[in-house]
Formats: structure tokens, sequence, C-alpha cells
């Protein structure tokens, strides 16, 4: 038994299958530059181990929502070209700046704070101005990009910022043939060149997400940004499995069995008594993890796991802190290994078939695991030289 197996539970974190990830959408980016996007701790993966991985399999950009995320990632001695888009008024405009982090700009509240933080630090700001060509949530409107681009440029040309990127994102690239996917890239095409006629010069311009890496060359311009595929998972089971695109998940989620038990027929288990054993005496195992740690309540009487050399199904409600399986007619020790999910080589259930299980989609199930659960990432070394 390895140091880690007598942890309560862990999430094993392969950065060498983070490595090869990269390496596969690298060469699926048609040229294109990748940017590792690392925002929720690298989708739970730990976000300064994933993102040093990333940068040493040849990444980039490294890619956050907030400019806390970006910051943190900078104190910790990450260097290199790193953007940050998820912003509210009053942010710390001056720190990003300062701190040589590409900052999202989508309408001219936001320009005007990152003009006024540029001009008090002394420091041209590096911006990129992001177009809404179709999805709805952040970004320019294009009945509004023509003022965005215009102050934009004139704070460029007073030399108080620099326009480093165009940039959008889809709304359906992991719903293959969806129209949308068509138009969204025409009026991306449309805002970046009317961008450029006024004298726009960006380093990138994007608008490919891990779906878009994966399945539309024709969106990967300058700069493809893959979040969930780095993580080898499928950004859309109907584009393909993770094995499809050459890629192998990052996260083996397990836990030592507290408890193992007889109990007689008929017995009721866990909250609300939802399963209730078979006629005969069966076998009890505890697993001690539960919504507290991010294992879904919605998987309740359904998520797999393996125990005792074979999956198994959640029995019962899962419960704050622990969820039972029974093991039927068969018998196994407490401190014995429950994998909930992982690459499948032990023939362990994998994140996508707890998103079924839990009719939600495989980017929740692993960006949910909680702190409680310690992250032991494998293989830090092996990427340096």
């Amino acid at each position: 038994m390895n140091e880690t197996a007598t942890l309560r539970a862990r999430a094993e974190i392969d950065l060498d299958a983070l490595r090869a990830n990269v390496r596969a959408l690298r060469a699926r980016a048609s040229g294109a530059q990748l940017m590792a996007v690392v925002k929720s701790d690298a989708y739970g993966h730990g976000a300064v181990p994933c993102a040093r991985a990333a940068r040493e399999a040849g990444a980039a950009w490294l890619g956050t929502a907030t400019p806390q995320e970006a910051l943190a990632l900078r104190a910790a001695g990450i260097g290199g070209r790193m953007m940050c888009w998820l912003w509210t008024p009053g942010g710390p405009w001056r720190e990003a700046v300062e701190a040589d982090i590409d900052v999202s700009v989508s309408g001219m509240w936001a320009l005007d704070e990152v003009v006024a933080a540029a001009t008090e630090a002394g420091v041209p700001a590096r911006v990129q101005l992001k177009a809404d060509t179709g999805l709805g949530r952040n970004g320019c409107q294009p009945a509004d990009w023509p003022e965005l681009v215009t102050a934009a440029r004139a704070a460029e040309e007073a030399g108080v910022l620099r326009i480093t990127g165009l940039w959008s994102h889809f709304a359906c690239a992991d719903e293959p043939g969806h129209p949308s996917i068509a138009a969204q890239l025409d009026v991306f095409r449309d805002m970046v060149a009317y961008a450029e006629k006024e004298g726009v010069r960006p380093e990138v311009r994007h608008i490919a997400n891990s779906p878009a890496t994966l399945t539309v060359p024709e969106s990967h311009f300058d700069l493809v940004r893959t979040g969930i595929a780095m993580y080898g998972i499928s950004p859309s089971p109907e584009l393909g499995t993770a094995a499809d695109f050459g890629l192998r998940p990052v996260m083996t989620l397990a836990a030592s069995v507290a408890l193992v038990k007889q109990v007689p027929p008929g017995h009721g288990i866990s909250y609300g008594h939802h399963y209730t054993t078979s006629s005969a005496e069966t076998t009890l195992a505890l697993v001690p993890v539960g919504y507290a740690d991010g294992v879904p309540r919605h998987a309740s009487g359904r998520g797999p796991v393996l125990v005792g050399g074979a999956v198994r199904r959640v029995a019962g409600r899962v419960a704050m802190d622990q969820f039972v399986v029974d093991l039927g007619g068969d018998t196994l020790e407490a401190g014995a290994e429950a994998v909930l999910f992982g690459p499948g080589d032990r023939g362990e259930p994998s994140a996508e078939d707890w998103a079924r299980a839990a009719d939600t989609i495989a980017y929740e199930i692993v960006t949910r695991i909680g702190p409680r659960v310690p992250r032991v990432h494998l293989h830090e070394d092996s990427g340096r030289d």
C-alpha cells in the first residue's frame, strides 16, 4: 500500500497525462498557439502545478477567469503570457497591469477603469477586447463595437495601453454542425476586420475553445483556448470520447473504505431508506466521501464505484460525508480502495460515467471536488530538464 492510500480520500493528478494532452492538443491546433485554461483551480486539479506542467508541454499562454486567479499564479512565480477575463467594477486592475497580465475588456466601464489604473501605475496595460458574437454572456455587442474600438485605439495612441488581442467565445461548439458555429465565426471575422481597419494590430485573435480546437479547424486563428480537454475529458460525448481524441483523464478520485459490516435481510440504507437490502444477509462498505467533498447527491443510487474488484452503485443517498456500497456476498477489509473515477486502466468508472449518473456534465464532476480532498500531484518533476 502506498503512502497516499492511507488518506481518507485523495485526488491523484497525473501531470504526465496533462503534459501529453497539451502536446496532443497543440498538434491539432493548426499551428496556432495554445492557451492552457487553469481557471477554477485548474478545473479542480490544482492551478499552480497544472500551469507549470502545461508550460513545460509548450502552452504559450495561461488563462484564468478571475484576476485573483491570475495574480495567484504570478505570486507562485509563474511567468509568461497570461490572460484573465472575468472582471467586475473596482477589480484589481492596477495589480494586474503591474503583473503584466492581459486583461479582457467587454465594455466602456471596464476600459475606463483599466485606463485609469494604467495611468496611475505608469505602465501600459495589455488589453484584449472581447466581442459578443452570439453567446450572449460577456463581450461587446456588434452595435457597441465601434465605440469601444475607437476609445481603445485612442488610449493606445496615448500610450496608456496596448491592444494585444481580439477574442470571443462559442455558444455551441460542443454540438457538431450547429448553425451558430458558422454564424459566430462570420460575426467574429467582421468584428476583427473592423478593428483592424481602425488600426488595431493584435498579437492574437482567438475564439476556439476545447471542442472547437478538436473539431472546427477554421476557428483556430492565432490561439486556441483549451480547458476541459487538457484535463483528458471530452468536451462533449457526441464529439467522441477522450480516447478518440488521444487524450487521457488526469484525475483519479479514490477513498479508503472506512467500515465493512454484515447486515440482516431487508435493511434500510442511508437517509430516507431509498435503498433496502435484499432478502439475504449482505455486506456493506462505507466510503467516507460525500457531497461536502463534491460527490454529487444527484447521483444517489446511481453513482458507480470500483470497490472489491467490481463496479458497484451507490446504495441509497449520498450523505454529506459518506455513502454506502452493497457488496452482496463479497468480503472486503476496511482500508480497501474505492475508486470513484479515473482513466479506466483498472476498469474504474470515468468522470463522464458520474456525469451521466448525476444528469450533468463531466466538467462539473471534476471541478466540484472540494478542498477536503487532498490533491496528490504525480510526476511533478518529469517535465523539467
